[in-house]
């Protein structure tokens, strides 16, 4: 495939940016929604988790579709459909409906998480895998920060419905690109785990699948609270404190692509991973003390929270597509990413209810013994211990 796979991967980035530009990116039009609406700030928080609602709903399924029908038609029909159901949306006035038609999105939205990985499985050869989901895996941010640039100016010039239009348009972009320029890898790629029957037989993805999502929760509880405790504890001003997020965010990215590289250059996604749930627990204990001495220092360690704690994703989904092979890529693909939303969904209003109750020190505690407990459940052994190797990549 030559050159042309990089091609396809960017393809598959600008698919999951497009997607998470309205998946993750609505919460920055929320001082619009209570304004246009008249609604609470509970209400609008329904209106921006809409989105995720439906993506929960509907990863396994495209995923399945994924592993039966391919990747380009799955990835460009669910993205146009995202891009057809955002314009409805922006046309609604009732809340009810604006939720259902975002619901909508996200579930259609959801083809793109579920298949895009299958692309990095089959067309990247195992050295260079990790470092190409590493890119891909920078989507998310890159997405969100499209959305705080463009999403609130067009709110305030011309409304909601017409800020919508902003996602709606780079979905129906994007997907037509897909239809273009992306190609199917071959089909018949082995994972390491890789039986006559499921893979699920043995526990060693629902371990896998264990492990990310618990460390899902200290990379929310750093993005989720890192503003309130900035503005609230330390009594920053919230301009100050965007940029130091927005920092984070941005290192978020760049360590996302080196763990990447690193998996590549020892040749393993699980010992990185482990070793990066130590730090990831290491670096919310660091909060939690700091938080408790009313240290300074625990703004440094709160910016190191921020790059830690994305790291892995890449590195886990990886690896899930590694061991489900191309059989089982797109469901198992699909069950990862849908115990990660579901973490993701939990772990703000969770944690946000215990910091209320007894202080932020114990939220980010918590924080700390969630990847703790992802240490244990990471199989690196079975990683060692699999023999069946994964062809290359065909040449095209």
């Amino acid at each position: 495939m030559g050159r042309r796979r990089w091609l396809i991967l960017a393809c598959g980035l600008a698919a999951q940016a497009a997607t998470c530009s309205f998946l993750y990116g609505l919460p920055m039009l929320v001082p619009q929604l209570r304004a246009e609406y008249g609604i609470s700030l509970a209400g609008a928080g329904a209106v921006v988790g809409a989105p995720a609602v439906g993506l929960i709903l509907t990863l396994i399924l495209w995923g399945a579709v994924a592993d039966r029908r391919g990747e380009r038609l799955v990835i460009a029909s669910g993205i146009l459909l995202s891009a057809a159901l955002l314009l409805v949306a922006g046309r609604l006035h009732s809340v009810p409906a604006l939720c259902a038609a975002l619901a909508a999105a996200g579930a259609a939205g959801a083809s793109v998480n579920a298949a895009s990985g299958r692309v990095v499985l089959g067309w990247f050869a195992a050295h260079e895998r990790g470092l190409a989901m590493g890119l891909r895996q920078t989507a998310q941010p890159l997405g969100v920060a499209i959305a705080a640039v463009a999403l609130p100016p067009v709110a305030n010039r011309y409304g909601v419905g017409d800020a919508l239009l902003v996602p709606a348009g780079l979905c129906a972009l994007v997907g037509v690109l897909v239809l273009l320029l992306v190609v199917d890898p071959p089909r018949g790629v082995r994972g390491a785990l890789e039986t006559a029957g499921s893979p699920y037989r043995v526990p060693t993805l629902w371990r896998l699948h264990a492990a990310s999502t618990m460390l899902v929760v200290p990379q929310f509880a750093i993005s989720g609270f890192s503003m309130a405790y900035l503005v609230d504890v330390r009594h920053w001003d919230t301009l100050a404190a965007g940029r130091v997020l927005f920092l984070g965010q941005v290192l978020g990215a760049l360590g996302r692509i080196g763990a990447g590289l690193w998996s590549d250059r020892v040749a393993s996604r699980l010992t990185p991973m482990r070793q990066l749930a130590v730090a990831s627990t290491l670096v919310m204990l660091g909060v939690a003390l700091g938080d408790r001495l009313h240290s300074p220092a625990v703004i440094v360690v709160l910016l190191l929270g921020a790059v830690i704690t994305v790291a892995d994703n890449g590195l886990a989904f990886t690896a899930v597509a590694e061991f489900a092979g191309s059989a089982w890529a797109g469901r198992a693909l699909g069950a990862q990413n849908t115990a990660q939303n579901v973490a993701s969904a939990l772990t703000p209003p969770l944690l946000g209810g215990l910091i209320g109750a007894h202080g932020y020190g114990l939220g980010f505690l918590v924080g700390a013994a969630c990847p703790l407990l992802a240490i244990g459940l990471t199989p690196v052994l079975a990683e060692r211990r699999a023999t069946t190797r994964q062809p290359e990549p065909a040449k095209a």
